[in-house]
């Protein structure tokens, strides 16, 4: 059965509403977008689009490849649609975490997250090697259960248009019942920042019930808002810097690197691994500001105390 990709369908919509928001930020506050950031984001886009297109036939080969070694035959059931949109966004989940753990993956990913603005636009700024960085095994174990290749390609592009509407700042947030179970555009924006409080934080695509099950949710705060962008900046609107920078990061630290564990490290460790401990990784980022929050906290003790 063939299904069409209803990413192109939607692409118009994406266009309209990031016009409509250009005009609601112009109203409203300028700074949500900055022009040179805005074509960069464009242009990685497009970029994207076109790496996809020339990469499309092969993740599909593969994933028939997989399916003939199926466990079950799934059919094209609208129950089957529906526990393949879930488990397909489980998937993605572990993709997008491991995107943030291991660097060989978040040299793709980290595009995503270069800019430093959040807006709808941010939504586009999207890898070009995501093909050279494997990210489509994680959704290999889906054909290997039985669900049909098209099926597959079919949610998953679905799961990507939900995630168009979540980057923006113009939404605050959804009701109650919403933000319990779906991902928003205020548990993106904590995703999205580079505040320690957030670090590694809100992976889910769809659901951020998988963040509440296996510990990453992190709820944005009114008290510590969302400052976007990575932790070292590219300091550019370069384009191809923006979409090769780790990579080209990797490549130096691999070929200085003294001894081949430490070449492997600094494809397989987190970002920001040194093989001297003489970066800083999420996790060191985050116990150092933890241990500035306590000092503070005693600080108040004290005060009181007195």
């Amino acid at each position: 059965m063939e299904l069409p990709d209803p990413v192109p369908y939607a692409v118009p919509g994406f266009i309209a509403l990031v016009l409509v928001e250009m005009v609601v930020a112009r109203l409203r506050d300028r700074t949500r977008y900055e022009p040179r950031d805005t074509l960069t984001s464009l242009l990685l886009g497009l970029g994207s689009t076109l790496a996809g297109a020339l990469s499309v036939g092969l993740v599909y080969a593969m994933a028939l490849w997989v399916w003939q070694f199926r466990l079950f035959d799934i059919g094209y059931q609208w129950y089957w649609f529906v526990l393949a949109f879930v488990l397909d966004d489980l998937s993605y989940y572990v993709f997008h975490r491991s995107a943030h753990r291991v660097r060989w993956f978040w040299a793709s990913h980290v595009i995503h997250h270069s800019s430093q603005h959040y807006n709808l636009s941010t939504a586009l700024r999207q890898t070009w090697t995501g093909f050279v960085s494997m990210g489509f095994i994680f959704r290999l174990p889906l054909f290997l259960i039985g669900f049909p290749p098209a099926m597959i390609f079919f949610v998953a592009g679905l799961n990507l248009i939900y995630q168009f509407w979540i980057h923006t700042e113009v939404i605050d947030r959804m009701p109650g019942w919403f933000e319990a179970v779906m991902n928003t555009p205020s548990h993106h924006r904590a995703h999205h920042a580079t505040n320690p409080r957030y670090l590694d934080t809100n992976y889910a695509g769809v659901f951020i019930v998988w963040d509440k099950m296996f510990g990453t949710f992190e709820p944005e705060r009114a008290d510590d808002r969302p400052h976007y962008g990575i932790v070292k900046n590219l300091g550019s609107f370069n384009l191809l810097w923006a979409a090769f920078h780790e990579w080209i990061g990797i490549a130096q630290d691999v070929w200085r690197a003294p001894g081949l564990r430490a070449k492997l490290g600094y494809l397989v460790m987190p970002p920001g691994w040194s093989h001297d401990g003489s970066r800083d990784t999420s996790e060191t980022i985050k116990a150092q500001w933890r241990v500035r929050l306590d000092g503070m906290a005693d600080g108040k003790n004290t005060d009181g105390v007195r």
